[in-house]
């Protein structure tokens, strides 16, 4: 919007206006706007979730040191849902097609999230949304979105190419094409292409979502996972930096950064308040929104396959109770961890909560420094 006004509208008339041009420009201002709306209207929602008596529910079976976290605000990711989609809409080129791509994943992961706790909290339902409704809604958003950029590689705008780390030249497509000149199994072709990226979107909303167990755990490995997707759409979208690195250009996922600036600066400002000891949990309205975010990113830039390093904290805990699950029903009852997710496997060997919180945000940084190396070794 304010790109819109103070460049392609005012532009002509006052030249001092050409900075608002320059994407690194719009970013910082996205991310300071962010943190600026995080950190200003924090107290006033937490104060709301409090005088709505919308409080965490605390499992019996977990850690005994949670249980006095007991009635603390949830739901707060509706702050940074808004400290997300405010700065990107005023800072952003809104006739770009992707980060409306980007931003109604982020809106809709939102509000699965936004129901569920709803249900929870408000009708005192514990479980929430059955987890077969759940997943049913997380897999048909992933699917649209899947759907979407079909129609955008159709049109020469998008590529279903997987750029493959370590090789230059081992991009796989995922549309079969001997498929499209058959008229009677014309949109079979792009099954694989969506199965895949509505797992990918999926797996990733809920591994946020079970990361999300330690004040400031998920949030500050959101800032780190944030900030190396911004580089990435940077340089996916820099004609320069895009060819040195031997990338796959596309020039208009550079605007994305300014999507990615915004996600660093409203989980800043989230953290400021999801702090150990937590004022407000961000819920699954927050969760959600941030790993359909964090994965539509990374599809939308052709790097979903170093997803599970960019967000590497956050595959080791969806594989911690995937591992635990299965172990457990194939093993009759037997366990790999003393609990899962992860985090609380630490916890009970007697780790405190705040060592926990800071190993993992290193092991965050180190795995997003590692999918920034890739790019070059190839």
């Amino acid at each position: 919007m304010l790109y819109w006004l103070l460049y392609q509208k005012l532009f002509p008339y006052f030249r001092l206006f050409r900075i608002f041009r320059y994407l690194t420009f719009r970013t910082v201002f996205a991310s300071l706007t962010a943190l600026l709306i995080g950190l200003l209207i924090g107290p006033y929602v937490i104060e709301r979730l409090r005088e709505f008596q919308i409080g965490q529910y605390i499992r019996e079976e977990g850690p005994q040191s949670h249980q006095k976290k007991k009635g603390t605000p949830t739901m707060g990711g509706v702050l940074i849902c808004i400290s997300i989609l405010v700065p990107t809409l005023l800072w952003s080129d809104l006739s770009n097609p992707f980060v409306w791509i980007v931003t109604l994943s982020t809106v809709a992961f939102g509000a699965i999230g936004f129901a569920d706790d709803y249900i929870k909290v408000v009708h005192k339902r514990n479980q929430g949304l059955t987890a077969r409704a759940k997943m049913a809604l997380q897999l048909l958003v992933s699917a649209a979105v899947a759907m979407v950029l079909v129609v955008m590689q159709s049109r020469g705008s998008y590529s279903t190419r997987l750029v493959v780390p370590f090789f230059k030249r081992f991009r796989p497509d995922l549309i079969l094409g001997w498929m499209q000149h058959m008229p009677h199994l014309y949109w079979l072709s792009f099954l694989p292409f969506v199965a895949f990226v509505a797992l990918v979107i999926t797996f990733s909303s809920n591994a946020v979502n079970l990361t999300d167990g330690l004040d400031g755990l998920a949030i500050g490995c959101t800032i780190i996972a944030a900030g190396a997707l911004a580089v990435l759409t940077y340089v996916s979208g820099h004609a320069v930096f895009s060819d040195y690195l031997e990338l796959q250009r596309m020039p208009m996922v550079g605007e994305l950064t300014i999507f990615c600036g915004a996600m660093v600066g409203a989980s800043i400002g989230f953290l400021w308040y999801n702090a150990h000891p937590a004022e407000v949990f961000m819920g699954d309205v927050g969760s959600l929104a941030l790993g359909g975010a964090i994965a539509t990113v990374a599809v939308v830039i052709k790097q979903e396959l170093l997803l599970p390093f960019i967000g590497g904290v956050f595959i080791l805990e969806a594989l911690s109770v995937m591992l635990q699950v299965g172990s457990y029903k194939l093993r009759g009852g037997k366990r790999i961890f003393k609990m899962a997710p992860l985090h609380h496997h630490f916890e009970l060997i007697g780790w405190s909560e705040s060592k926990v919180i800071a190993r993992f945000w290193i092991m965050a940084l180190v795995f997003a420094l590692f999918a920034l190396t890739t790019l070059k070794l190839r």
